[in-house]
């Protein structure tokens, strides 16, 4: 069935209500998956429309999963899903549908399978390309106990561009490990898929034939039946004679349906009659089922809760304003390139794309490969500009070491997604940039208070020589006025924002980085108008080079130094601080407020900094706290 509209009544369901565990799917008749499948979409599209969160991708891989799930038995068979963009489904048919409808909010289901969720969800994940590695560890581990399950890794095309997949792919050749991996191919990651890679699974389409299984589990070449999709072909597909699975020893088999129930259920169980690695190359459509979703997968990528209107905030995007500081930069020097893997839209780059189409380079999903690209364009005497989340550049940390500071290599990075990042959880966090780039000699980092100052900076980072980053929030700015004259910043000076009740001699000094500087000064606001001292706030700016001489300068006026930053505590900004002060035999009371030492489940943004003591109020309490016993001890 095709579905025009996303459903706000719950639909009738006869025979997916009836399956709580994969169990009671097997015990239905072959002939009744069609029905599953298409009850197991209708369910789909309202629990998303009621929770919001990832969408295309789940109604894609409806047939598979119903087919998996039937085939193996599930959960002593290992299904490793990769991402975890397309998992609903999955949690779905294990126990969690009616749970669905909580996804991605506080204490509801999370964005992705998650071990301490459920038995079924075997690995977890949230960053692309590690199933096939996870796969190929519980295959061996299998071997090594001496058990029988089987190991499904489902993958995407998109998935498949990153250098860890192959790895682990040329690893389970060399083990002729007893493991298969799904390859999901819908042409899409987040955008289009781009790269060698895809225009090599395009040329197996091309080709006419494919490689089918007989219920024996013997291969057998002939001609591809009538659907396809060559309309999604690119034009500069090879004729390959063979493909680069059978190249590396895997055995191949596919094209298939992806959204074929029964063909899927057929193949699968023929291929579980075979050893070694196998690959199953299937092709699906992102928001299967759903015609807008059809139409425009990037959009419906992930939608928002149904009939629920967000807050109105008229200010700008971080990742807008940055997308625009690319463009005028790159207006006025004709050296700049920017690099992004596989996050165009997310990034803000879609304007630059189109405006300097041969200086935007979209590397896939492949994050390493992205920071070494930037430090050989570097070595020309070019500026590229690497444009990726803190989440996902934890992927590239020694190519961010070994590869740019090392060699200090102008490179500057813009770092979007930093701190909390609200449904989406822990696994896309960006909790911890501060601490691991604050370590590697050469690099600067500054952190914007606003989104002018964010423009202001990535200016100051762009003009600096060598690696510098700028790390920024989600979400919408603060509503400020942003300059279009572009001025740089004094490099590690940071700027005092706020000042009450300086008539007391008593003063508390909050030293506040990137997000937190406004919701401190809401804080100092409240606590100024409360106690009988003084409070004063100073914007950072810089986590390195930090501003060591304002912190001299405000110690002997300063009874009590708070830092605050929406980043984990330990190595964080304020450990920075602490160092100074400690090298600088200044001994004053310290209190450094930020994400505490633990992975921090989903919920929305405010939710998560109520939690953690980073809104105003909390900031405020923490203080007083330390406030009252520094008095008392006194």
């Amino acid at each position: 069935m095709l579905y025009t509209e996303i459903p706000s009544q719950r639909p009738v369901t006869p025979l997916l209500d009836v399956i709580d565990h994969p169990q009671q799917l097997r015990q239905l008749e072959q002939s009744q998956l069609p029905q599953v499948a298409d009850e197991l979409r209708q369910f789909i599209l309202y629990a998303a429309g009621q929770s919001g969160g990832h969408f295309g991708a789940n109604l894609g891989v409806i047939e598979l999963t119903v087919a998996l799930h039937y085939c193996f038995n599930t959960p002593e068979d290992r299904l490793v899903w990769d991402v975890g963009h397309q998992a609903y489904p999955h949690k779905a048919l294990t126990g969690r549908r009616e749970q669905l409808r909580t996804i991605r909010a506080k204490n509801g289901l999370a964005a992705f399978p998650a071990r301490e969720e459920s038995v079924f969800d075997t690995f977890g994940v949230g960053h692309s390309s590690t199933a096939i590695s996870a796969g190929l560890g519980m295959a061996l581990a299998s071997r090594y106990q001496k058990s029988l399950r089987e190991v499904v890794a489902i993958v995407g095309d998109g998935a498949m561009t990153a250098g860890m997949a192959f790895e682990a792919m040329n690893d389970a050749v060399a083990h002729n490990a007893d493991m298969m991996v799904v390859l999901n191919d819908n042409d899409m990651s987040i955008s289009q898929s781009t790269g060698g890679f895809a225009k090599h699974l395009a040329s197996i389409w091309e080709q006419g034939q494919f490689v089918n299984i007989d219920e024996h589990g013997q291969a057998f070449v002939q001609d591809c039946p009538e659907w396809d999709y060559t309309s999604r072909l690119h034009e500069s597909a090879t004729d390959a004679a063979d493909n680069l699975f059978k190249a590396i020893g895997f055995d191949y088999f596919g094209p298939f349906d992806g959204h074929d129930v029964d063909q899927l259920v057929q193949v699968f169980n023929a291929l579980k009659k075979r050893k070694g690695p196998r690959l199953i190359h299937i092709y699906t459509v992102k928001g299967k089922g759903f015609a807008p979703a059809e139409a425009d997968q990037i959009k419906y990528h992930a939608i928002s809760k149904l009939n629920v209107s967000p807050a109105k905030n008229t200010a700008p995007k971080y990742s807008d304003v940055f997308g625009q500081w690319l463009c005028d930069e790159a207006a006025q020097d004709d050296k700049l390139l920017a690099i992004t893997p596989a996050m165009c839209e997310g990034s803000g780059m879609v304007k630059f794309a189109k405006q300097f189409p041969e200086r935007y380079f979209d590397v896939a999903i492949a994050e390493q490969h992205a920071v070494t690209l930037a430090a050989g364009m570097a070595c020309e005497g070019l500026k590229p500009v690497v444009a990726i989340y803190s989440t996902f550049l934890q992927r590239g940390y020694d190519q961010l070491i070994h590869d740019v500071a090392l060699q200090n290599l102008d490179v500057t990075f813009a770092i979007d997604r930093a701190g909390l990042v609200g449904e989406d959880g822990p696994t896309h966090a960006g909790a911890y940039d501060y601490a691991f780039m604050r370590t590697v000699p050469n690099m600067v980092i500054m952190a914007p208070k606003d989104e002018n100052e964010c423009r202001q900076m990535l200016h100051t980072a762009y003009l600096h020589q060598g690696p510098t980053a700028v790390r920024y929030p989600r979400g919408n700015g603060l509503g400020v006025e942003i300059q279009q004259q572009l001025t740089t910043l004094e490099m590690g000076k940071a700027e005092i924002v706020a000042e009450f009740n300086l008539e007391h001699d008593e003063c508390i000094s909050i030293l506040a980085f990137g997000s937190r500087v406004s919701i401190a000064v809401e804080a100092a606001k409240q606590l100024a108008s409360k106690l009988d001292l003084a409070v004063r706030v100073v914007n950072m700016r810089f986590v390195k080079p930090l501003d060591e001489q304002i912190i001299r300068d405000l110690a002997d006026k300063t009874s009590l130094f708070v830092t605050v930053e929406e980043h984990a505590v330990m190595a964080g900004a304020g450990s920075a601080v602490n160092e100074f002060m400690a090298q600088a035999q200044i001994l004053k009371p310290m209190l450094n407020l930020g994400l505490p030492d633990e992975f921090l489940p989903q919920a929305s943004h405010a939710e998560m900094l109520q939690d953690c003591g980073l809104d105003a109020k909390g900031i405020q309490n923490s203080i007083e706290h330390a406030w009252t016993k520094l008095v008392q001890h006194i």
